[in-house]
């Protein structure tokens, strides 16, 4: 390699770089706006020129939502259904998983198509006649009918990252246990479980995501204080005279940490999962 194409590989290095960096920039922006605006007084907020950091540090929004036992609920209620969904998908969408990458049976392509076919129907268009159905039942305002509504969101793609995953796995290891005398539910359970843990955690991280920020249903099929999602309360801070934007950003923050926990903590897992899950045969 001559002087002059290590110089252009050098350029091209540093434009490279400092693309990253402005995307660093400018992804990291507004946490940071969200974080710095949580620990200002409500009035500093409105201050001219604005200032990303604040003149004194102050810990009153948080103290605000800590001692208020409406407000600590709605984390409550969303760790609730959000662990619940999220342990529901996971082991019915390991077993119907298991079903399409391991059995031949009628009406499989069929199926297939279905639950393919359900991601491209966009929620809000399904919020009438669910909310209907909902009421009919008399489960409105409940833990189940919330639980019931992810659960329809979470499957299908759940399933088929899943059947993805397990599709990777090679049928030599049924195969084996079955001669040694196991059942096929002795396959899933002891030897295929357990090394599908990159696709189990990446599902169990979508899941977690979809049902820890869903706010449509969320405030559609609830009405009382005791049922309400973090996402709701946020909302429920915006009042009609005045916004309590240091409480709201003080909420957003406590809200997004569990989520960025459960990707750092699974984040090898996580990619891991996501790309082996995307071979499908």
């Amino acid at each position: 390699m001559d002087r002059h194409q290590r110089k252009r590989l050098d350029l091209a290095a540093v434009g490279v770089h400092l693309g990253l960096a402005v995307g660093l920039v400018f992804a990291c922006f507004p946490v940071l706006w969200m974080v710095f605006t949580s620990l200002k007084s409500n009035t500093e907020i409105f201050s001219l020129p604005p200032r990303i950091l604040p003149d004194v540090f102050s810990l009153g929004a948080y103290q605000a939502i800590f001692s208020d036992p409406v407000k600590v609920r709605f984390f409550l209620n969303s760790y609730l259904v959000a662990g619940v969904v999220t342990l529901l998908t996971l082991v019915l969408a390991t077993l119907a998983a298991y079903s399409f990458s391991r059995y031949s049976f009628r009406f499989k392509s069929t199926f297939n198509v279905i639950i393919i076919s359900t991601q491209t129907v966009p929620p809000i268009t399904l919020l009438i006649p669910y909310f209907g159905m909902v009421v009919a039942f008399k489960i409105f305002d409940t833990y189940f009918a919330l639980i019931l509504t992810y659960l329809v969101f979470t499957l299908p793609y759940a399933i088929l990252l899943m059947t993805g995953f397990l599709n990777t796995l090679p049928r030599e290891l049924d195969e084996a246990v079955l001669i040694d005398g196991g059942t096929s539910w002795t396959a899933l359970w002891r030897v295929l479980v357990p090394l599908s843990i990159p696709g189990i955690v990446a599902t169990a991280v979508y899941t977690f995501l979809l049902a820890w920020n869903e706010f449509l249903f969320a405030l559609t099929l609830t009405k009382s204080m005791e049922l309400r999602t973090v996402p709701i309360g946020i909302q429920l801070l915006m009042g009609q005279h005045a916004f309590e934007w240091n409480e709201m950003m003080a909420m957003s923050v406590l809200g997004s940490l569990p989520l960025l926990l459960l990707y750092l903590l699974a984040q090898r897992y996580f990619l891991a999962g996501m790309t082996a899950g995307s071979v499908t045969r």
